[in-house]
């Protein structure tokens, strides 16, 4: 008999599979065709102080090996997740969630945390630092040590609950980045976020999506994430949620070997509705076949 479980910063998972943010909802969308109380947790759509309507139409593009999107953080806004939308997923899941929050000032992040520290269904906060600092010339705070330092430690002066920084693969050194947010108070490092892409339509001479470029995500970034989940697990001594072109549960084994603690599965939910199901149904298979006990002895096993 194996053991999928595993502890993600005191809290233990069934398994490590979690669906990544903005490719789940906020979970009862998918409940009606599965019970997703077999997932590990999910981290749900990313919730911003103020409701956004996202970006201009077309936002998806296809890839031959994953996608681009460019939603712009879409989500009604944390006074409405709270009212709404938090009481109808406890009604369909009945384990502790991950809340996953966007911002695009230090001030932002922090309202939004704080407003979202008293909600007892809430385990973990996935803080996105690839949002634009609309005070700092709109890089985003994740293209710098400093700026994520910010973040963080602004994020963990009004939450005692589990704080994940969730990096953004778009700069020279991401060890750099997960080691200032680990010195600012990071409990982990969730990574990597979307690579920048874009297609060109032959057609019209122009970009596919309306915002010119999005994120890049699918399986042709999974090399990608594990070589940096591998990196940033020698850096830092706090856990990491590993994700990028998660597919099988033979990537999630994969993942675990370069380091991470717990997966998350994003496009390919969007392809395949029952992916993390699916993905955790077969892992005790995979286990057998590679002689794996249990998980939680696997993390980091490649170094």
């Amino acid at each position: 008999m194996v053991d999928t479980r595993v502890n993600l910063s005191g809290i233990i998972l069934d398994n490590p599979v979690i669906p990544a943010s903005g490719t789940f909802g906020f979970g009862y969308e998918f409940a009606d065709i599965y019970d997703i109380n077999c997932l590990g947790t999910f981290s749900f759509k990313g919730t911003t102080k103020d409701a956004r309507f996202g970006n201009p139409t077309p936002r998806i593009a296809e890839c031959e090996a994953g996608m681009i999107n460019a939603v712009g953080l879409q989500n009604p806004g944390v006074e409405k997740v709270i009212s709404e939308e938090l009481p109808k997923l406890k009604a369909c899941f009945k384990k502790l969630v991950m809340a996953n929050i966007s911002g695009f000032s230090v001030e932002d992040y922090a309202y939004t945390v704080e407003k979202l520290d008293g909600e007892e269904q809430i385990g973990w906060f996935e803080v996105n630092v690839s949002c634009p600092n609309v005070h700092g010339g709109g890089m985003s705070f994740g293209t710098s040590p400093e700026a994520a330092a910010e973040v963080t430690r602004a994020v963990r002066k009004v939450t005692k609950k589990p704080l994940y920084i969730k990096l953004s693969p778009n700069v020279t050194d991401i060890t750099e980045i997960a080691k200032a947010c680990e010195a600012a108070g990071a409990d982990g490092i969730s990574m990597i976020n979307t690579l920048l892409g874009m297609r060109i339509d032959l057609k019209t001479k122009k970009p596919v999506i309306a915002n010119k470029m999005g994120g890049f995500s699918g399986p042709a970034i999974k090399p990608v994430a594990l070589r940096m989940v591998y990196q940033v697990y020698d850096a830092v001594k706090i856990p990491i949620i590993g994700m990028g072109g998660i597919a099988t549960a033979e990537d999630v084994i994969e993942m675990m070997l370069a380091g991470a603690t717990a997966v998350e599965v994003g496009a390919e939910n969007l392809i395949n509705p029952f992916a993390c199901k699916d993905i955790i149904d077969d892992l005790p298979r995979v286990m057998q076949k590679y002689k794996i006990n249990s998980l939680s002895e696997i993390i980091g096993g490649a170094h």
